[in-house]
């Protein structure tokens, strides 16, 4: 045939529009001699192959063409013609099939093949003739593509179609995780991206991604190995007995579990005996217990009367008649008669509301040629606002061209499935019956239930240790009270008693910051919890800098003068305390400057810590992910270095002068060797206190417990080393350093009472005529003791001998006696 290698455009000159029609429209010619025109719809039915629907859909098209060309309110002057061919699902008789339709009288004003393989051929290729095409058995999704397909709509929905239903019975059952496992053919990759993308808008995760070939088995262990929980599944129905038959050995099912599967399977599908398996059929159907399905309405479940003005269940019978009594079971596509049903009734419809636009333009349905655009549009523009009721329900159709239509759910409930309700995706309507039954007490969680638990410290622990650190805070208040009380003993004096003041408060600060270092969420709220954070900051960092910074600058002074060469030594043992003092205040200084550094800067905050998850006792679908509070903030390791690196030289530089001062004895500070014996503990207590808590810091107890008990020793230590060894002095070193004292007076009065002596001139001297004056007598109790007190045994000695009389010291000069022996002051002395 020459016409096989012609283009469109050839091949339609060749073509007349009278004989096309089938009668000529002529103005000469009676009315009535051709009272209606033909328009011809080619079509492809497979009658045989792998999907068999033209056995029950080509009597149900041929339904609709007669009760159309019957109706006088749908296409009055037209009649609709079917020429049909058996494509036998196969792509490749397809083609042959469709040179025929195309390069044959009559002109086809549309065409209808079925199966997705020979639909995407037809579609593919009917945009060069500009044909329409109308579907009505393709549920491929790779035919809702426009680019691809602009002229192609189907009255059979979509295998994506499922995925609207299921995202919202996942909002339903409040599901936002979910795994997939899918057979790798294009039908269910496509609808798998279709469904990832619905459910990403949903704010639905896709946790786990399965796929597989022929064996299930490595995909069904992965669900099993990342926890999967809501599953949908993807495959035809003998890989579905695969899957399950794996799921039984996995444990993959019960009341943890959930599966999505297609609705299209055989209702006894997981009894089938299957060679392929080795299963057997109570196993497949403990396994498949609870599933959920989703299938396509392909028959109204309402009684109403649609555009054909038949109920669903009278087209049914209907067809039954049409086909003679034959078991609908064994007849292909009986399921999808009424998707072919509705199709002629959509073309027709459609075509009826082209008339009038057509008329419009000057143009008629019968002057259509595969040249024509302007016709096609027309077909097109219609189709697409195609909305009526139909014996398979509401069709329209979406952007794509694919049939929006119901979705029936079920679930097998005791071996036997069971609807629960149904979805009308074009109303985003679910009519849910409430009669779905799970193993549980409900709808498993779509994960396992994690319940965060924050861990607290022991209140028993913190308990005792707040009393240790109670009893050593009063203990501090009586060194402080006992130094202050005692500031005017020689003793005390000599021990620098305002260091040891510091010492006291800075011991009692740091036992003060073991109080918020056991406070913790279990006590104040999140918003109080970093000013906890910073007031253990604040009084561990001020209470080290006077506790130890006093005692570092005891050590530091005795070192400084006494291991110099004897020359410079004697120049340095005078003790100035202001510069003892200033040395306290800048290490001080240097602490608030820090801290408030650190605050401004990088300011304290909670930071949670997770660990990893406990399953709790018994058979719950739990796990606890203890959290555990934290004081912390950005840059916390370089500030903890900078203070740790700070503190550590100071603490190694006590311990070397503490050693090197060791054999030193000086009155000054009478107390050194105890402060070196307080710098040893504090030092070697820091340095392990501080490695080993920042390793405990995720064991809340046992770091509380360290830090709190290192300060505690330490302070405590400090205490009883400092101050114990004054309570226990003995009265009479008090005595003795009275009776040391006055007489330490008495020989600055005689040293005095001779110097004025030797200064006060005699008459002898001056006149050498003056009368030498009686000396005056000795009073011995003038020089006694108060009562109570013993006679000094030195005092004898503790004269001059050149002023070995007494009674030089006691003359009638009233200033002497005023100023020097006046019997109130020496009262005053010995105070």
């Amino acid at each position: 045939d020459s016409r096989a290698l012609a283009p469109p455009w050839r091949l339609i000159s060749t073509l007349h529009a009278p004989h096309m029609q089938g009668c000529i429209s002529s103005v000469a010619q009676p009315q009535g001699t051709c009272s209606k025109k033909k328009l011809y719809i080619g079509a492809l039915f497979p009658m045989s192959g792998g999907w068999p629907g033209g056995q029950a859909c080509l009597p149900a098209a041929q339904m609709a063409l007669d009760l159309v060309n019957k109706r006088t309110d749908i296409l009055p002057d037209y009649e609709l013609e079917l020429i049909y061919y058996d494509s036998m699902c196969d792509p490749g008789e397809a083609t042959k099939l469709l040179y025929d339709l195309l390069y044959t009288e009559p002109i086809k004003i549309v065409l209808m093949p079925g199966c997705s393989s020979v639909s995407t051929l037809v579609a593919e290729a009917a945009r060069m003739w500009n044909l329409i095409v109308l579907s009505y058995g393709s549920s491929s999704p790779a035919l809702s593509n426009r680019q691809r397909f602009p002229t192609f709509f189907r009255t059979h929905p979509s295998a994506t179609l499922h995925n609207p239903t299921r995202v919202q019975l996942f909002q339903k059952w409040k599901w936002t995780k979910i795994a997939t496992i899918q057979q790798t053919t294009e039908v269910f990759t496509s609808t798998l991206d279709d469904l990832e993308q619905r459910v990403k808008e949903a704010g639905i995760e896709i946790s786990v991604r399965q796929s597989f070939l022929t064996d299930p088995a490595v995909a069904v262990k992965n669900l099993k190995r990342q926890d999967a929980r809501i599953i949908v599944g993807l495959f035809y129905e003998t890989e579905a007995r695969k899957v399950f038959c794996e799921v039984y050995k996995e444990k993959l099912y019960g009341k943890k579990y959930v599966w999505f599967l297609i609705g299209w399977y055989a209702d006894n599908w997981f009894k089938i005996k299957d060679p392929s398996i080795n299963c057997t059929v109570e196993q497949m159907t403990e396994a498949v217990e609870g599933h959920v399905t989703t299938e396509i309405v392909m028959l109204n479940p309402e009684t109403v009367r649609g555009a054909s003005n038949l109920t669903s269940q009278e087209f049914l019978a209907q067809l039954m008649s049409k086909l003679g009594g034959k078991n609908p079971e064994e007849t292909g596509g009986f399921q999808e008669a009424p998707l072919a049903y509705d199709a002629v009734w959509a073309l027709a419809l459609a075509l009826n509301k082209t008339v009038g636009p057509l008329k419009a333009k000057g143009r008629r349905l019968e002057d259509f040629n595969y040249n024509n655009k302007d016709i096609t549009a027309e077909i097109y523009r219609a189709l697409n606002t195609s909305s009526f009721e139909g014996v398979s329900g509401h069709v329209v159709f979406d952007a794509q061209g694919s049939r929006m239509a119901w979705t029936l759910i079920e679930q097998l409930q005791g071996g036997s499935y069971k609807k629960i309700g149904y979805f009308d995706m074009t109303k985003a309507n679910l009519s849910w019956y409430g009669n779905d039954r799970w193993i549980g007490s409900g709808p498993p969680a779509d994960q396992t239930v994690v319940i965060q638990k924050f861990r607290y410290l022991s209140q028993k622990l913190f308990v005792s240790v707040s009393v240790f650190a109670g009893l050593g805070i009063l203990m501090g208040i009586v060194c402080l009270t006992f130094n202050i009380y005692n500031s005017n003993v020689r003793y005390i004096q000599n021990s620098q008693p305002y260091l040891n003041n510091m010492t006291a408060v800075g011991c009692m600060m740091a036992l003060a910051a073991v109080f918020p270092l056991g406070i913790d969420g279990l006590h104040v709220r999140n918003s109080q919890f970093p000013v906890v954070c910073q007031f253990r900051l604040w009084l561990l960092g001020l209470g080290f800098s006077l506790a130890y910074g006093s005692m570092f600058t005891k050590i530091w002074w005795v070192h400084t003068v006494f291991t110099k060469k004897d020359e410079k030594k004697d120049k340095r043992k005078h003790l100035e305390p202001w510069k003892l003092y200033a040395t306290v205040g800048a290490l001080l200084v240097i602490d608030i400057l820090s801290l408030m550094i650190w605050q401004i800067v990088d300011p304290l905050h909670i930071t949670v810590e997770k660990f990893t998850k406990e399953a709790p006792k018994g058979d719950l679908d739990q796990l606890i992910e203890p959290l555990l509070q934290h004081c912390s903030s950005e840059k916390m390791n370089t500030w903890l270095g900078v203070v740790y690196g700070y503190k550590g030289l100071l603490l190694l530089l006590g311990i070397f002068l503490a050693y090197e001062t060791k054999s030193v004895s000086t009155e000054k500070i009478n107390d050194h060797r105890a402060v070196g014996m307080a710098i040893y503990n504090v030092s070697v207590l820091c340095m392990i206190t501080a490695p080993v808590t920042m390793i405990l810091s995720s064991k809340q107890d046992a770091s509380f417990a360290f830090a709190s008990l290192a300060i505690i020793f330490s302070v405590y230590i400090t205490l009883v080393v400092l101050f114990v060894p004054k309570f226990l002095i003995p009265p009479h070193v008090f005595s003795r350093q009275k009776e040391e004292r006055v007489s330490e007076l008495r020989n600055q009065l005689s040293e005095r009472q001779a110097l004025r002596s030797r200064k006060r001139p005699t008459s002898s001297n001056q006149n050498h005529s003056s009368p030498s004056l009686p000396a005056p007598q000795n009073d011995p109790k003038s020089l006694l003791p108060p009562p109570g007190y013993p006679l000094p045994a030195s005092d004898n000695h503790s004269l001059p001998p050149t002023f070995s009389n007494s009674s030089t010291l006691y003359q009638p000069d009233g200033k002497i006696n005023r100023n020097n022996c006046h019997p109130g002051r020496l009262q005053l002395l010995y105070k």
